[in-house]
């Protein structure tokens, strides 16, 4: 059974085992924040979501990661669609993410109706990435 919960210090282990790019220090103010949270299939963890806040008002998902063995299988769609109503319920009226224009997550975003709203060229030494695109939701 599906179920996802807000991200709680017992997690860290699991939680590095998927995210890769969170620093230590941000991982305890995503618990004390409640800026996290661990997706489940049977009471056992298969995947993370994590945001921040754009412009300080809103919210803006920097991470969505689902292990391997369980994609394509709706788990991730379940995820967006339990945080969009989670910030709906806190009086959001629009979601912002990103993604890189060499990953096929815009064409799961844009599947949850999300449409393009910019992007960020990166071209600094030692900062080079890909575009990155801009997407963004009325809630």
């Amino acid at each position: 059974m599906f179920q996802i919960r807000y991200l709680e210090e017992k997690d860290k282990e699991f939680w590095y085992t998927l995210d890769k790019h969170l620093p230590e220090v941000e991982f305890l103010k995503k618990v004390n924040d409640k800026r996290g949270y661990v997706i489940l299939e049977d009471e056992n963890p298969i995947g993370v979501l994590r945001f921040n806040m754009f412009w300080d008002n809103t919210p803006f998902l920097t991470l969505i990661y689902i292990d391997f063995a369980y994609h394509k299988k709706g788990y991730g769609r379940k995820a967006m669609e339990f945080w969009e109503k989670e910030m709906i319920k806190q009086g959001y009226k629009m979601i912002m993410t990103s993604t890189q224009v060499d990953e096929d997550a815009q064409h799961f975003y844009r599947k949850l109706g999300y449409k393009d709203c910019g992007c960020v060229v990166l071209d600094i030494p030692g900062f080079e990435q890909p575009l990155e695109m801009f997407m963004a939701k009325a809630l």
